[in-house]
């Protein structure tokens, strides 16, 4: 059974967050290629005080059209603070 976009965003998030043991913060792309889904997620690495200095990493998995995790991985870390996009 294909998943539509909803409900792939749900598993991976789900999945995510239950794989790290880390709180979802949001979803910042999802996105279909061929057979499979490459969804990007937002995570809160560590909580601090004040909430500015938060830890936050940015994760790519892939899943396929069946709503199975095939790989995740992070690729960026940030403070909360940091607004500014860099690569």
């Amino acid at each position: 059974m294909t998943l539509g976009m909803s409900d792939i965003i749900k598993k991976a998030r789900s999945e995510l967050s239950e794989l790290t043991g880390l709180e979802i913060s949001s979803t910042l792309s999802a996105e279909k290629d061929a057979e499979e889904w490459r969804v990007t997620m937002e995570v809160v690495e560590k909580r601090s005080i004040p909430d500015g200095m938060d830890i936050l990493a940015i994760y790519d998995t892939r899943m396929d059209t069946e709503g199975n995790m095939m790989e995740f991985r992070r690729v960026r870390m940030r403070k909360r603070i940091d607004t500014e996009e860099t690569e």
